[in-house]
């Protein structure tokens, strides 16, 4: 813990996931007005000391809506990061454990999807299936666990020749105690780095899709809905469009910066090197 906390990058990333964390699970406590609550006959206010960060074109109260856009952001990702892991990390164990014809086909599915950039793949499902929290997380998951299983087939093809695998088999052990007490223990630090990076990139994401209105429907608040809205008012409200761009940015950078910070301190080869 000395040592993330030395670093720097670790350190800012931990305090804004954290306030992220707290501002959505806090959000019904922390957001000063209702973030439906309308009042048409002070739309496109400026920032002031009643409305801090100003109110939308609808009248709505900017600062309760990006509070209320964190908890959709975090569900998408947290969601999104869960069940790409669980079926990235058991199918690449299953291909690089057994191999053969299960490495084959594992592999030529994570070949067929990657040849698809993820975000079109996330656009064309949404369309087909309808806009919705739950459509686009699961768009967003069918991409998302190709990676970790390609990451965890690497590292299985590699743990599996080690001696303590062997003494394992030699032992008596099954095949799914192996994989489960010997294998995956020593795959789960990328697999954590990668998926503190996922989560970054699937809020990203889910911002992208609700920007092109593919996302959550109004008027659940979204950090990219707030973004679509907003841009038609840059040049007399600039706000609607800075403020939920801002907490985007934020809050990526924070993610990103949070798993830098654990290469550093899972990864004992690059340890080494920087101490």
């Amino acid at each position: 813990m000395k040592r993330l906390f030395k670093n720097f990058a670790f350190t800012i990333g931990a305090l804004l996931t954290i306030v992220l964390i707290v501002v959505a699970l806090a959000a019904p406590l922390l957001a000063p007005f209702d973030p439906d609550a309308q009042d048409t006959s002070r739309r496109l206010e400026p920032p002031s000391k009643e409305h801090i960060l100003g109110l939308d074109d609808l009248g709505r109260d900017v600062l309760s809506r990006i509070v209320f856009g964190a908890r959709v952001s975090l569900r998408v990702g947290f969601s999104v990061v869960v069940i790409g892991s669980l079926i990235g990390v058991a199918l690449g164990s299953i291909a690089g454990y057994f191999g053969g014809a299960w490495d084959v086909v594992i592999m030529r599915i994570c070949d067929i999807l990657l040849a698809f950039p993820g975000i079109l793949l996330a656009i064309a499902m949404v369309a087909v299936l309808g806009p919705s929290l739950n459509n686009v997380i699961l768009a967003l998951a069918v991409s998302n666990w190709v990676g970790y299983a390609r990451l965890t087939r690497g590292q299985v093809l590699k743990i599996r020749e080690m001696e303590y695998v062997t003494a394992a088999k030699a032992l008596g052990a099954r095949a799914p105690r192996v994989i489960i007490r010997h294998v995956l223990p020593n795959v789960i630090n990328p697999v954590i780095v990668m998926a503190t990076l996922g989560l970054a990139g699937a809020i990203l994401a889910e911002a992208a899709l609700s920007f092109l209105g593919l996302g959550v429907q109004p008027p659940t608040p979204s950090w990219g809905a707030m973004l679509t809205s907003g841009r038609q008012y840059l040049g007399i409200a600039n706000h609607l469009a800075i403020f939920p761009g801002a907490a985007i940015m934020l809050s990526v950078m924070g993610l990103n910066f949070l798993g830098d910070g654990l290469i550093d301190a899972l990864d004992p080869k690059y340890r080494k090197l920087i101490e």
